[in-house]
């Protein structure tokens, strides 16, 4: 009992930072069960199982509040469906030993990602409203299902950002499409593991665990998403992911390195995560300020004069 309330705990946390930044669900999960001894084709065959509820959830509620481009979708997540089969295929003829500091080292890669992605600012919008070709978005959801079920997240990560980037979608829309079309990559990854691993490789208590937690905190993270920025929100989690990760690669076989250098290399991981998080607060209070500031002048009739 005490294992599934703390996995619902776990799933709740893990969905509220995905419905807050749009990612980051899987990568959160998977290294909180591999943290707890779980191994790496379980823990990532276990958060996809839950994610065909939670992603089916959320799916449908950006689908009705129109956040959703389905032709997005299709191009997308069909693709990544794919590279979702084929990632969990590979991780599943995986020894555990191997397999760990390569789910680590991705899940590394991915938490330095969110780190620095949301402790700058937001990309330009100029090319708003342009479509968004096969060709680019083909590659993408094979790379990012692959990575997904692979490192036991990154859909979210890849798929994000990379959309964003592209300033042809607005944010709401680009959130809505990766959530949705994530269903598809979740249903791929899990058939991908029941083949690989068959049904004892696959913990479905866990499973309802993180599903519980994560359908509870849907509408928490709706509210959450109005009142705590996105990108104090990303610096946190990328240091929990970067912090968590480097400790299973600094103990692996393929470092095994000392106590002074884990130390050593935990302060400084610490420092920069710290350092991130103080950024983006108070990079959050300047704009909230010239935000405040602007709507004064506005009341008052002023023109907010510019420098230069």
């Amino acid at each position: 009992m005490r294992s599934f309330v703390v996995l619902a705990l776990v799933g709740l946390g893990a969905q509220l930072v995905d419905g807050s930044l749009g990612m980051a669900y899987g990568v959160t999960s998977t290294t909180l069960l591999l943290a707890a001894g779980t191994s790496p084709a379980a823990a990532s065959a276990t958060v996809h199982l839950s994610e065909i509820g939670t992603t089916l959830a959320s799916g449908a509620a950006h689908w009705r509040f129109g956040n959703v481009d389905w032709r997005v979708v299709a191009k997308v997540g069909i693709p990544g469906a794919f590279g979702a089969f084929a990632g969990a295929t590979f991780l599943s003829r995986l020894s555990t030993e191997t397999a760990a500091p390569v789910m680590s080292l991705i899940l590394l890669a991915l938490g330095v990602y969110v780190l620095v992605r949301f402790t700058r600012r937001g990309p330009s919008t100029a090319n708003l409203g342009k479509p968004l070709r096969r060709r680019f978005l083909a590659p993408l959801g094979v790379v990012a299902g692959f990575v997904d079920a692979s490192g036991g997240g990154g859909w979210g990560p890849v798929g994000t950002p990379a959309l964003l980037a592209s300033g042809r979608m607005e944010p709401r829309k680009v959130i809505g499409t990766i959530d949705t079309s994530e269903f598809l990559v979740a249903v791929a990854a899990s058939l991908g593991f029941l083949a690989g691993l068959g049904t004892a490789g696959i913990h479905a208590g866990q499973a309802a665990a993180l599903l519980l937690g994560g359908l509870v905190a849907a509408p928490i993270a709706a509210w959450l998403v109005r009142h705590l920025p996105p990108a104090v929100l990303g610096a946190a989690v990328g240091g929990v992911i970067i912090v968590t990760n480097a400790r299973t690669l600094l103990r692996s076989d393929w470092i095994d390195a000392g106590a002074p250098v884990r130390y050593g290399v935990y302060a400084v991981l610490y420092a920069i995560w710290a350092a991130a998080v103080a950024y983006s607060v108070r990079r959050y209070r300047a704009e909230r300020t010239a935000e405040r500031a602007a709507e004064a002048a506005a009341k008052a009739g002023a023109v907010p004069e510019t420098s230069g």
